[in-house]
């Protein structure tokens, strides 16, 4: 048969997935004749269900027979609601044409990224990041410049990190503030610096916005509250972590831009014709209803963080900052890999295997994230109380 593509070899994927599939061939071979199961405190998947008031509108949309396609855009009272929402934290306000609604947040990173990038074109994404800004750069022929988030500086870059990758070549930034793994926030600083110089070199900006109303310290500020930036910034963001509607796959690409808009579009034409329908009906409803829930899951997810960073500091040879947003904590175990003389991965699997307990290794999202293990707190403090005493009877255990 004739081959693949010589694209096909360079597109990666996002390892969460086949670590959790790992995890659960081990559970039902290994541990579930025994009784006993894996505390799961990996995953990016909200802790709640769906508010109840966005179901019934799904379900009210099936019953009307609203299930043909949309325009595709997006039908206009879901991009005017969007563009409404997007407007609060920009500094000029958005109309219904400049959004683009979607399956989700990836297709507006892979529309994005392939109305930009030719090959030898250079994006600079933060690292470690969500691996699939770097996997669609790389199956374009693009090149990936990572820039550090660093620890001590509650996983920031500088301005001057910044200023020393930029090159010619380089034609867009990708930020994501809160961020994905680290639960780090870009400050107000930063990213007017970072607006400047984008404008200062002609750059794209594409701000991954998704977890913007997860945010436990201060406010979320975003790149496109800039004067300049709302056009040459696509806004990403979308109802699957705000709203607990992951599987629901809805989100859009919000910019002034109209070319990057129409670019947009043209992409999600040839690719999906229109964004499910019922979808569309259910997020119109999150965004313009009650948002109590909304509020109520973020001060249950600062509880878990607050729980689960206290648990983990007690933990031999681990440490981590308290993330001021999302729901994640980027664990320093550097200590423990040195004593053992292991990788972050051979860690996972041990404290899978032995501890029963599911976290990532900080290597799914980057070269450097290799001192570094990422929790997820979304789950209940029950089951963060129990994963973090199986892993500290553990580790216990090798320091001895």
């Amino acid at each position: 048969m004739k081959p693949f593509s010589q694209r096909m070899p360079r597109l990666g994927t996002e390892n969460a997935f086949s670590v959790i599939n790992k995890a659960k061939k081990f559970e039902k071979e290994v541990l579930a004749p025994k009784g006993e199961h894996l505390v799961y405190l990996q995953i990016g998947e909200p802790g709640f269900d769906t508010p109840k008031n966005i179901n019934d509108a799904a379900i009210e949309a099936i019953k009307k027979n609203m299930t043909h396609y949309t325009a595709t855009p997006g039908i206009p009272e879901l991009r005017e609601a969007v563009a409404k929402y997007t407007s609060r934290n920009a500094c000029e306000n958005y109309d219904a044409e400049d959004v683009v609604i979607v399956p989700g947040g990836k297709p507006v990173m892979f529309y994005m990224l392939n109305a930009l990038i030719d090959p030898g074109d250079e994006v600079i994404i933060p690292n470690p990041a969500y691996p699939i800004y770097g996997s669609v750069t790389e199956y374009l022929g693009g090149k990936v410049v990572p820039i550090q988030l660093k620890e001590e500086n509650d996983f920031n870059f500088t301005a001057e990190d910044l200023k020393q990758l930029i090159t010619d070549k380089t034609k867009l930034i990708i930020i994501n503030t809160p961020h994905n793994p680290t639960g780090g926030v870009l400050t107000k600083k930063l990213i007017e610096e970072l607006a400047e110089l984008a404008k200062k070199h002609d750059l794209w900006v594409l701000s991954d916005e998704i977890y913007d109303r997860i945010v436990h310290e201060g406010e979320h500020f975003s790149i496109t509250n800039v004067e300049g930036m709302p056009e040459r910034t696509v806004v990403l963001n979308g109802c699957s972590k705000t709203y607990a509607m992951t599987g629901y796959r809805i989100g859009w690409a919000v910019t002034k831009n109209k070319d990057m808009a129409k670019a947009i579009e043209q992409l999600a034409c040839n690719d999906t014709s229109c964004t499910n329908t019922m979808a569309q009906y259910a997020a119109l409803e999150a965004v313009t209803g009650p948002q109590e829930p909304v509020e109520e899951m973020v001060k249950e997810y600062k509880k878990r963080r607050d729980l689960l960073h206290g648990l983990i500091n007690d933990i031999p040879g681990m440490h981590c900052k308290l993330p001021k947003g999302a729901f994640y904590l980027m664990v320093n175990v550097k200590e423990i890999l040195n004593k053992l003389n292991i990788s972050a991965a051979k860690l996972c699997d041990m404290l899978m295997e032995e501890a029963h307990v599911l976290i990532l290794p900080g290597t799914c999202f980057g070269l450097f994230g290799d001192d570094f293990v990422r929790f997820s707190y979304v789950s209940t403090e029950k089951n963060i109380i129990e994963g973090a005493a199986r892993i500290k009877k553990y580790i216990e255990s090798i320091y001895k």
